[in-house]
């Protein structure tokens, strides 16, 4: 988390030679250090429900239909089968449009971070994820390297995709394989450079900050070919 900040506050001076800058018509901080909160205690500090009250599926569900969830997205919260997953979508649904300033979001539900390793709390894991002006930046976690664990949760993605769920991770034997010959503690970074583009030149629109960017083809008129 430390390295993050580092990267993100070093390249601010360097490009624009300050931390504080003008966002879309926020002022936005890049200078350390950031917020940090749970995934937990944002959704308590956004919403002020306390997800780790939820002791049933079908109470987590009641509760994220009371905070006032949209009508559209009802359909996709049915689907959901675990309350780590609606833990997991209170938090997409409520807060993270919330978070303007740069914030580090860590410990997610293990039913949403299948590659990752657990936490001291077993329903949670060593992952982080940052966010700023509303939007994901990038992704971290401790690489899971039990082969046992990483088995069973690649079970539970099976079932996963069977409920519908597009996102569900596909099952990689040869990965599997690879683990169970030896893999060292490690883990990875992901951050999202064209949206770190973006925040640093202003720009509204990913589609501003992409070489090739993905247009919608011009309508052919057949009658006048």
């Amino acid at each position: 988390m430390d390295l993050i900040e580092d990267i993100f506050e070093y390249t601010a001076k360097k490009v624009l030679a300050k931390t504080t800058f003008e966002y879309q018509g926020h002022k936005i901080s890049l200078k350390k250090p950031w917020n940090r909160y749970s995934l937990v205690e944002s959704i308590k500090k956004f919403t002020g429900v306390d997800p780790l009250d939820w002791s049933t599926l079908e109470e987590s569900k009641k509760a994220i239909i009371k905070i006032g969830i949209k009508e559209e997205k009802k359909k996709e919260l049915n689907k959901i089968q675990t309350i780590g997953e609606c833990i997991a979508f209170t938090f997409e649904e409520f807060v993270e449009e919330k978070l303007i300033q740069p914030t580090i979001i860590y410990d997610y539900p293990i039913e949403v971070s299948p590659l990752a390793k657990k936490c001291d709390d077993l329903r949670f894991t060593q992952r982080f994820e940052f966010f700023a002006f509303g939007s994901e930046l990038g992704n971290n976690y401790t690489e899971l390297n039990d082969p046992q664990d990483l088995n069973k949760r690649f079970i539970e993605e099976k079932k996963r995709e069977k409920a519908g769920f597009d996102e569900a991770h596909q099952t990689d034997y040869d990965y599997l394989e690879a683990i169970e010959h030896g893999f060292p503690p490690t883990c990875g970074i992901s951050i999202g450079i064209d949206r770190f583009v973006m925040l640093l030149t202003n720009a509204k629109s990913i589609k501003e900050v992409i070489p090739f960017p993905t247009l919608r083809p011009k309508e052919i008129n057949i009658m006048n070919s």
